[in-house]
């Protein structure tokens, strides 16, 4: 007899919780389902082999006597598992439900169901961010069967009565004093079966299908903002609402650029003579070019601001600023002339080696001593 590792199928510990196992299954199912595999066999028996796996380790019951004497012991105790597709669909109604948005079973049930919302992701390049921008999001979704019409069942072939309860919709079993009468199984309590099961749907009365829309995202939206798509999610039943499409957003980050709020951060770099004596640059910003007017005596970590040069509110459209923090590029080497020309500034600017200053004898009062930390940390003269 062979040996089923269920809990290696859906790749779940040996501890599993039952929402652990579901969440297991439900991932697989979606993978290998038939509709989204059509032909395909080697997916149809991996779709036989999770629904197996599932069924008995979602039952404590059929859990336990695994555990304990594994699927030898588990075919001893009665069990048979699933013989074809359409049976693990009718076992699986309810969760495939729960799932998906529907059931691969036939109901009597008429009251309107609402279908399933779907998520996907979307990433965007920051520079996308300035303005509106219109993609195309392929996605890919259960629809209503357009032959059956999500009966699952060929309409050309018609109904017949059915055999179970000859047309009633209800069987009656009797024993002794008492009578139990409940809904056929059969029928679903129609009194009437279809004769053959639809051969595009298989008999699910859904198909997978790729869908193409173009989806609008707005400027200024927020990383990790949600947006959402009404009627693009999974089909309704029995007239019920389509559900929706959430679109969770991601932004990549920017090599040189973040964002606080609506403004746009970023550093410029400039060199001290420009610190010093002032300048202009020009630098590129997305898809234009600015001109940055640099203030002379300008100090590192300033910031210049450039208003309205931000993100658009994505309500009200107002945009932020861009601000730049200002890092001076002090040249690890000069030549012998930069540094003659750079010692006559100094003296003629008066300005003193404050690494010679440093040196203050240990007999100086501390008063010589905080007059020159106030000259060097404050500019006090």
């Amino acid at each position: 007899m062979t040996y089923k590792d269920y809990y290696a199928i859906l790749g779940i510990p040996r501890d599993a919780t039952q929402e652990e196992i579901k969440r297991a299954y439900r991932r697989l199912a979606l993978k290998y389902h038939p509709d989204r595999n059509p032909g395909n066999k080697e997916a149809e028996e991996k779709f036989k082999e999770i629904s197996e796996a599932y069924e008995v380790l979602s039952d404590p019951e059929k859990r336990a006597i695994y555990d304990a004497y594994g699927y030898s012991g588990l075919k001893s105790s009665g069990y048979k598992g699933f013989e074809d597709i359409s049976d693990i669909f009718k076992t699986f109604s309810d969760i495939f439900e729960e799932f998906f948005g529907f059931s691969f079973e036939e109901k009597t049930q008429t009251k309107p169901r609402d279908g399933a919302d779907l998520s996907y992701e979307v990433v965007l390049d920051f520079e996308d961010l300035f303005q509106e921008k219109r993609i195309k999001l392929e996605i890919e979704k259960f629809e209503i069967c357009d032959v059956c019409k999500g009966t699952g069942y060929d309409p050309q072939k018609g109904v017949k009565i059915c055999d179970v309860c000859n047309g009633k919709g209800r069987v009656t079993y009797t024993e002794g004093f008492f009578r139990i009468s409940y809904t056929c199984p059969d029928c679903k309590g129609r009194g009437t079966i279809y004769v053959e099961k639809c051969s595009k749907c298989k008999g699910s009365g859904k198909i997978w299908r790729k869908k193409e829309l173009e989806v609008i995202i707005p400027a200024g939206i927020e990383d990790g903002s949600i947006l959402r798509i009404p009627k693009e999610g999974e089909p309704g039943l029995f007239g019920g609402k389509p559900g929706d499409l959430f679109l969770r957003v991601k932004v990549k980050p920017h090599r040189y650029f973040y964002r606080e709020k609506n403004n746009v951060i970023g550093q410029l770099k400039i060199n001290f003579i420009s610190a010093i004596l002032g300048d202009k640059v020009k630098i590129p910003y997305f898809g234009e070019e600015l001109e940055i007017n640099i203030p002379a005596g300008i100090q590192p970590g300033e910031e210049i601001v450039i208003e309205g040069k931000g993100l658009p509110d994505i309500k009200t459209g107002k945009k932020g600023n861009l601000i730049l923090k200002v890092q001076v590029e002090i040249p690890k080497k000069i030549s012998k002339e930069g540094e003659k020309l750079l010692k006559k500034f100094a003296e003629i600017e008066g300005i003193k080696n404050f690494v010679n200053e440093l040196s203050i004898n240990q007999k100086d009062s501390k008063k010589k001593k905080e007059r020159f930390w106030e000259k060097f940390i404050f500019g006090n003269k």
